[in-house]
């Protein structure tokens, strides 16, 4: 656990909010902290989030993830409450910090969906808090690939977050305060709705959300170079980044090798065979240029 870390941890125990990564919450011997049971990230990678689940969008209009994924573009996924007197907060402003260092844009590349965990709360509620992060963002478009879901308001709709927290592995839990202990993170959803990649934490750097939203993409956004720069790395989940992998690495230098030996064949076959083809016109010409004997009466 990093400095930052710890010091977060003591300063928000205060309050009882577990503010902590997968792995990361505070233990007494060889017992979780009592609000942390049960709250875990369990990855689902190469699993489909439910692409019919309804919800209420931050304009009042009903939604689906399987509507917002009809735009082609991959999602960046965050699940918290919008009350959250702390680590959505800081969770969603990191993650909005990061991007703005990220020259893929949100509405343009990718879509950026919060979906509210608290079946109470209101659309209203999250149309501001999407509000100020987008002032925050400051780029344009970002309106139309923003968005803040909550429950619709009735017993089948009050379901639809723990459905989509469930496909996702995202395990969270009320407390008898009335407030959520649940996990940080942002889920990378590819267009077809599979699940590609999960950040954890509550810092996210900018190389490992660009490569993040890369993938998700699967070829879609970002350059030729970022497809194999991609190719070339894995993701390392004890780092929480991407790393060489060795096995590309070999496969590039056995590739460059080959060419390099290929290049230098047909160079020594051509020019061999140039050799022979003036070797005969030299021969001639030493013939021809041999002074001719006098003819004999």
């Amino acid at each position: 656990m990093t400095t930052a870390s710890i010091l977060l941890s003591c300063f928000l125990s205060q309050a009882s909010i577990p503010p902590f990564a997968p792995g990361e919450a505070p233990i007494s011997g060889d017992t979780v902290a009592p609000e942390m049971q049960g709250v875990d990230i369990v990855e689902h990678l190469g699993d489909i989030v439910p692409p019919h689940t309804l919800f209420m969008g931050d304009d009042g209009n009903e939604v689906s993830l399987g509507k917002i994924l009809e735009s082609g573009k991959p999602i960046m996924l965050h699940m918290g409450y919008y009350k959250c007197p702390m680590l959505c907060t800081l969770v969603l402003n990191e993650g909005f910090r990061s991007l703005a260092k990220v020259d893929l844009s949100v509405g343009k590349d990718f879509e950026l969906v919060s979906i509210s965990v608290n079946p109470k709360e209101s659309n209203e509620l999250a149309h501001a808090k999407k509000l100020g992060y987008l002032a925050e963002y400051g780029r344009e478009g970002a309106e139309r690939g923003v968005r803040f879901l909550t429950a619709i308001q009735t017993p089948q709709g009050a379901a639809a977050p723990a459905a989509i927290a469930e496909a996702i592995g995202f395990q969270y839990k009320q407390l008898p305060s009335g407030e959520y202990s649940h996990p940080a993170m942002f889920a990378m959803i590819a267009a077809d709705g599979r699940i590609v990649r999960y950040l954890y934490g509550v810092k996210f750097d900018p190389d490992t959300m660009r490569m993040a939203l890369v993938e998700a993409g699967e070829g879609k956004i970002g350059t030729p170079l970022d497809r194999f720069i991609l190719w070339c790395h894995q993701y390392d989940p004890s780092s929480q980044g991407y790393v060489l992998f060795a096995f590309r690495v070999m496969q590039v230098g056995g590739g460059i090798t080959v060419v390099v030996l290929a290049a230098g064949l047909i160079y020594l076959f051509r020019r061999g065979a140039r050799a022979q083809q003036l070797s005969p016109i030299k021969e001639v010409s030493s013939v021809g240029s041999q002074p001719m004997s006098p003819r004999v009466a």
